[in-house]
């Protein structure tokens, strides 16, 4: 342990914590387990000395303060919540967990499909609880739909549309350079609903992918020199059924945001959609041919939820589990749609 790394208090009801980043959504996670009761906050490491203080001041006595993540490994915490820039994903999660940690990580776990799959490969080895802040499974009503489309009662589901406009981009300059983002807004945006699509359809494979990049409205060749602010792909799967992709920053769409995952079935329909524009509010309904049945409305604190539903299985003393293998077949759909 270094001089600097003082060790923890023991709370042996509850995991302990620490959390590596706390900027705005690693806080928000931070504070989402803090106030479930799952598990401690134990210690933050954060850059930035002063947003690292004001964390600590949300979660009150007993966090404490360290410089990086060596520290954090060398503290005593039970496991690492880590929600720094996307290019040090991989490797940081893969050192925690060499060193015995769980791991919840903001996404994209990696920047490409071998990245992903060495992190997953470190879980399984260790036999250690890995996390990835999907989040978009935890909006209330996605469960219950994803029940529905397994159990068949949408007959066979032939066509997903899915759309993510954002009509900001990212307000931190490495977003915008590949070599640290991995890629622009499909990496940022359109992760979310690749990975909803392929968790709601369950046992599918993904067969071809094609695609169209852009960057300021001319078509991107490749995506080594710069990163694409508006895309549009398909993805064929092995059950027969077409996934369509459409998603951007900075689009002039008349609001904040367009964001929907839309299922059409040989029995019936379903679609998650934002509301008015918003990032947060999100309504779900079934169809079935005109009418439609709503399933979930807001409001609904749904942010914070894959952090909290982590750390209860951590604090239940879960270990590997082997569906993180869809993280890899997600992060392989979107090495399709970058390409080569």
């Amino acid at each position: 342990m270094t001089a600097n790394a003082p060790a923890l208090k023991r709370d042996v009801a509850k995991p302990r914590l620490g959390f590596l980043g706390v900027g705005w959504i690693g806080r928000h996670r931070m504070e989402a387990i803090a106030k479930s009761g799952a598990a401690e906050v134990a210690a933050i490491a954060d850059p930035v000395k002063a947003v690292a203080e004001q964390a600590a001041r949300t979660v009150g006595a007993g966090c404490v303060l360290l410089s990086d993540l060596d520290e954090l490994l060398e503290s005593g915490v039970d496991a690492v919540v880590i929600a720094t820039p996307s290019a040090f994903h991989a490797e940081q999660s893969v050192r925690a967990l060499e060193r015995g940690k769980a791991v919840f990580c903001q996404k994209p776990l990696g920047r490409d499909a071998r990245e992903v799959r060495q992190v997953v490969d470190a879980a399984r080895k260790a036999n250690l609880l890995l996390g990835v802040d999907l989040s978009y499974r935890f909006v209330r009503g996605m469960p219950e739909l994803r029940q529905l489309i397994q159990a068949g009662e949408l007959g066979d589901v032939y066509g997903v549309d899915l759309v993510f406009h954002n009509a900001y981009g990212p307000d931190k300059a490495w977003f915008y350079d590949p070599k640290l983002s991995g890629g622009g807004c499909v990496m940022d945006l359109g992760i979310h609903l690749v990975d909803l699509a392929l968790w709601m359809l369950g046992d599918v494979k993904v067969e071809r992918v094609t695609r169209r990049l852009f960057a300021q409205g001319k078509p991107l060749v490749g995506h080594r020199s710069a990163v694409e602010d508006y895309a549009v792909a398909r993805l064929d799967l092995d059950s027969g059924a077409a996934v369509q992709l459409a998603c951007s920053w900075k689009l002039p769409a008349g609001r904040d945001a367009i964001i929907e995952a839309v299922f059409y079935g040989t029995k019936g329909g379903a679609a998650l959609r934002n509301l008015n524009g918003s990032f947060y509010d999100f309504t779900v309904e079934r169809f079935r041919g005109t009418s439609r049945e709503v399933l979930a409305t807001p409001p609904d604190a749904w942010g914070g939820r894959a952090a909290v539903a982590w750390a209860e299985r951590l604090a239940a003393g879960a270990t590997f589990d082997p569906e993180c293998e869809r993280l890899v077949e997600v992060a392989a759909a979107l090495d399709g749609i970058y390409g080569p």
